[in-house]
């Protein structure tokens, strides 16, 4: 058990699947408190309480709302809040990626992705600062390589994650020295299941570490960044390399390098 997660009250949304979930079953084991935002997966949120139960880690509080909705971004930081009694922790990591090739994205598709990735992001952590700041507290923003790279079929997807990189940046200074705010962006670390073997080995020759990451590898930074009193406005790239190698293919495709 982490003596700096114990009993510190972390609200993680998206906290029923994929990477969200492996973060909510990790800071439970580490003895956090755990408020486990979900929306449209209450099934799955509650097979996570019963399996933290099982394995004898504090039952998470589960809160749905609806983070597209700013009325419903206020009142999950309220309930959360009153509930729990306070609030140490914000991990950001609800999002939705959806191939939107260009000249098929409507206004409503793209709503649906900024609303999501990045304006519930920032209100959610406007609502809950006061809090934060009361605790000294942190928040963890779950970025994504796209911030930094545009895929050209997922480009509202990318301009969201690139939002993501500025807000960490802006809230750390906005928040400090009170707050640290730091981001994690993830590389390849959950495929899809209808993945192809050809699309897997194709994959995995962009990436220098020669293998698919895992969820874990993901909380290992996050668990980083909450241990760290002295680092903020930094995002860890969790890739196995992928993004260093794309960048020096770049260059190398041009005059620059011979």
């Amino acid at each position: 058990m982490s003596g700096a997660l114990a009993g510190k009250v972390v609200l993680v949304t998206g906290g029923a699947r994929r990477v969200g979930r492996a973060i909510v079953q990790a800071l439970a084991a580490d003895g956090a408190r755990l408020a486990v935002h979900h929306f449209e997966s209450a099934d799955e949120a509650q097979t996570l309480v019963d399996e933290l139960q099982r394995s004898r880690c504090a039952a998470p509080e589960l809160f749905e709302a609806d983070l597209r909705d700013p009325r419903q971004v206020q009142e999950l930081a309220e309930t959360v809040v009153r509930r729990m009694g306070r609030l140490d922790v914000l991990i950001n990591s609800a999002a939705v990626l959806l191939r939107q090739p260009f000249g098929t994205v409507t206004a409503e598709m793209w709503d649906a992705v900024l609303d999501l990735n990045l304006r519930a992001y920032f209100l959610l952590a406007q609502a809950v600062a006061p809090a934060l700041r009361a605790a000294r507290g942190k928040i963890v923003n779950v970025s994504d390589v796209a911030a930094f790279e545009p895929w050209p079929s997922y480009l509202p997807h990318s301009i969201s994650k690139a939002g993501v990189e500025m807000l960490t940046r802006g809230l750390a200074r906005i928040l400090a020295p009170d707050v640290t705010v730091n981001g994690v962006a993830p590389g390849p670390v959950l495929l899809g299941d209808d993945i192809s073997d050809e699309a897997r080995s194709r994959l995995l020759d962009t990436i220098p570490l020669q293998h698919i990451g895992t969820p874990a590898d993901v909380v290992r930074a996050i668990r980083f960044l909450l241990e760290s009193d002295y680092v903020t406005g930094t995002t860890l790239v969790v890739d196995g390399g992928q993004l260093a190698r794309n960048r020096t293919e770049a260059v190398r495709s041009t005059d620059y390098v011979s």
